[in-house]
């Protein structure tokens, strides 16, 4: 497994003038890798915001965060980065179906490099027993990566349970 990157949000009940719906708090980077390769074994902590607005079936968005490394292994790059996820999606009426296109773009400002993947998905909702769940498969295009990162098309399949009030 990699690492985890968990963004708390502080929000306002109710949305703002025009609808948007925001929130903003702290990002944190935990060094939870169970291989070298899969994480960068050094702890961080950085601003995270998202705005977001709702018009009939259609939702636009950004999210974005900066996480700077505080501690862990020295031998280890120092982390630097920052994400940026611009979102659009269109959900049916009558199927609850969702058509999405972002980008989960991030930055490293130690090495200068983009990572940009385009996603194009699809998700369902559907019930199981009393849980609501959403299923989704996704196209990416690698838009830009590093020298020795990903590149071309990859695919993304994804279950999200949804708990609802």
């Amino acid at each position: 497994k990699g690492e985890i990157t968990a963004s708390l949000f502080f929000s306002p009940k109710a949305p703002a003038a025009g609808g948007w719906v925001w929130g903003a708090g702290p990002v944190l980077y935990l060094p939870t890798a169970t291989e070298d390769v899969l994480g960068a074994e050094k702890w961080g902590i950085g601003p995270t915001a998202v705005a977001l607005k709702q018009v009939g079936p259609w939702t636009v968005g950004l999210l974005a965060n900066h996480i700077w490394s505080v501690a862990g292994k020295d031998e280890r790059d120092d982390i630097n980065a920052t994400f940026l996820q611009p979102f659009l999606s269109y959900t049916t009426a009558r199927t609850h179906t969702t058509i999405g296109l972002n980008m989960e773009s991030s930055y490293d400002w130690e090495n200068d490099q983009w990572s940009v993947p385009v996603i194009f998905q699809v998700g369902q909702l559907f019930k199981v027993g009393p849980q609501i769940m959403q299923f989704t498969v996704g196209a990416k295009y690698w838009a830009d990566a590093p020298d020795n990162g990903p590149d071309d098309w990859g695919y993304r399949l994804q279950l999200t349970l949804l708990f609802p009030r």
